[in-house]
């Protein structure tokens, strides 16, 4: 069943959309057209969902039926909408495009390169000495057959351990460890997933999540997110939740991936609650949950308002501490857990013992690795900000207040160029529509603050130059966002 969009939920999304440039050179019906494909380029209006009725959208935004019957057929003509006699109309891309892509990025080793594609910051000092105690603590293990497809005990206590200093009471039984939260991911969507079923998930999100999602053949529902806060509209996405009923939802409350939002507490325990009401299955991604900044109060956990057994959670090490590190983690209820640990014989039996063991080393000196971690990340974010308001002063970016990711909303739709030519000039970029799906979210690119604030300065001054160079080439016309293929 697809999804709709109400008359009220689109007129707010529109905003004043009457006021677009150019509206003294065109009629009313084109610029709520353009308006509207402009959402659909930004993500914010999903693909695939039913627009009101003519009707019921003229009453909502206070104009004439035959404005809106105009524009529906202006966007029927450029491909972005399609309709049947007494069905309705959906939205789409023209030539019903798909953005191709696996979502991997790989590091690059040229030195010369600042790679700012992978939002993960390097090791922290305390890795050696930790690696060398997990080194003496191993003799215990190796009397064993060293596997343990839920993960050491001294682990999953730990893991179990800060759950529970966040306030939220788990047992080691709840924890099941696993090698990062992408291998955690792809664990739940073995166990919770069938091919073919629909999953629900933000718009932008992590790509190797939508990578993920795509090879379990899932029919992918999405919510647009705004770049400003609160970044969640709630009545389109609880409204979402009922109209599709996905089996699945993966939600990344915690200082969103790319956007860097934070979901209030209320939002989180109507999340839940809709969700435990329409069957869905929540899968949560906490891999930013230890990276709040400006002294930012988290929410609490959106598992605790779970009383169902609803909500999945998976997180790790990677962003707080290194990706070098495979270790994530799942927690859920016990049966649950054993569950996922018979699923996972067929995948890797288990993950490696002494890694465990460096993990249980770093999360016990977590308050200390983690707090200059906080600190790191604000003095680079600070000079992203800085550097991004001198040289390209027209690029829009709402400050995030922790993870590790700046979203910003470009002067164009010219992501996937930038990312072209940047690369021409030692620049690796993460464009927008790699966030998304069909080749929407052109206007965005993803920043991540994770290098040095020098190298930060020297890639945002290298990407200036090339902007400029875009504009004495020409740049595409707006209403024609760009394929990644």
């Amino acid at each position: 069943m697809s999804s709709q969009v109400r008359g009220v939920q689109l007129a707010r999304l529109l905003g004043q959309w009457h006021a677009l440039p150019g509206r003294r050179r065109s009629p009313d019906y084109a610029a709520l057209a353009a308006a509207v494909r402009g959402l659909l380029a930004d993500g914010r209006l999903p693909l695939g969902v039913r627009l009101p009725a003519e009707r019921e959208l003229a009453e909502a935004l206070r104009i004439s039926r035959t404005t809106v019957t105009a524009a529906y057929r202006e966007l029927r003509e450029s491909g972005h909408l399609a309709s049947r006699r007494g069905a309705g109309s959906w939205t789409m891309l023209p030539g019903n495009h798909r953005m191709a892509g696996t979502g991997l990025w790989t590091p690059l080793d040229d030195r010369d390169v600042i790679d700012l594609g992978v939002a993960a910051l390097a090791a922290p000092p305390e890795l050696l000495p930790a690696a060398r105690a997990a080194a003496e603590d191993l003799p215990r293990y190796l009397v064993g057959a060293g596997y343990h497809p839920t993960g050491v005990i001294e682990l999953r206590e730990a893991v179990a351990r800060a759950f529970g200093e966040r306030g939220l009471p788990t047992s080691a039984e709840q924890i099941m460890v696993t090698n990062g939260a992408q291998h955690a991911l792809d664990l739940v969507l073995r166990l919770a997933h069938s091919p073919g079923s629909s999953v629900l998930v933000e718009a932008p999100s992590y790509p190797n999540a939508l990578a993920a999602l795509s090879a379990r053949r899932a029919r992918i529902t999405t919510h647009g997110l705004a770049l400003d806060e609160p970044g969640w509209d709630a009545d389109l996405l609880l409204g979402t939740l009922r109209q599709a009923r996905p089996k699945l939802a993966y939600l990344i409350p915690d200082f969103q991936n790319p956007t860097g939002h934070l979901m209030s507490a209320q939002l989180r325990e109507r999340l839940v609650a809709t969700a435990h009401a329409v069957g869905t299955d929540l899968v949560v991604d906490e891999s930013f949950v230890d990276l709040p900044l400006d002294g930012t109060v988290l929410p609490p956990p959106t598992a605790s308002f779970d009383r169902h057994s609803r909500v999945i959670t998976v997180g790790g090490m990677s962003k707080p501490f290194w990706g070098g590190l495979r270790i994530g983690w799942i927690r859920a209820s016990a049966p649950q857990v054993q569950r996922l640990a018979a699923a996972r014989v067929g995948v890797d039996m288990a993950s490696p013992v002494l890694d465990q063991l460096v993990a249980v080393h770093l999360l016990a000196q977590a308050p200390t690795i983690v707090a200059a971690r906080r600190a790191q990340l604000t003095v680079q974010r600070d000079a992203l900000l800085g550097v991004l308001a001198e040289r390209l002063p027209d690029w829009r970016v709402t400050v995030p207040h922790g993870g590790v990711t700046l979203w910003a909303e470009l002067d164009g739709p010219i992501s996937s160029a930038l990312a072209r030519a940047a690369e021409e000039v030692g620049v690796r970029l993460a464009p927008g529509p790699r966030f998304g799906l069909d080749g929407t979210l052109e206007r965005f690119l993803r920043l991540p603050f994770t290098l040095p604030a020098v190298d930060l300065v020297e890639a945002v001054g290298r990407i200036a130059a090339v902007r400029y160079d875009l504009d004495r080439s020409g740049l595409p016309r707006w209403p024609e966002p760009a394929v990644i293929a």
